[in-house]
């Protein structure tokens, strides 16, 4: 689901978030999760979703994904997912 994601582009080399969904240029989508960010940089994702050759900088989408996570753990919706069970019945 895209309101799930996190939407990226690359401005001057740096990998930026844009949260707002609003920012030029081609946009590479991600979970906002240090893992999922973590592999994408171990498979070497970014230059290859943003068509750019090099490395890129992603400290501001890290930053950024490290501190959602942050703020999502333990919210209600984690608490609802922890109360789903299959009824015996």
């Amino acid at each position: 689901m895209p309101s799930e994601l996190l939407r990226m582009v690359v401005v001057d080399g740096v990998v930026i978030p844009d949260t707002r969904r609003r920012l030029p240029g081609r946009g590479a989508w991600l979970h906002p999760d240090p893992d999922c960010l973590r592999n994408a940089e171990k498979r070497r994702a970014f230059p290859r979703a943003f068509r750019i050759g090099g490395p890129l900088d992603v400290e501001g989408v890290r930053g950024h994904v490290e501190q959602q996570s942050k703020q999502v753990a333990g919210t209600p919706r984690d608490r609802q997912e922890a109360r789903k069970q299959v009824d015996p019945s």
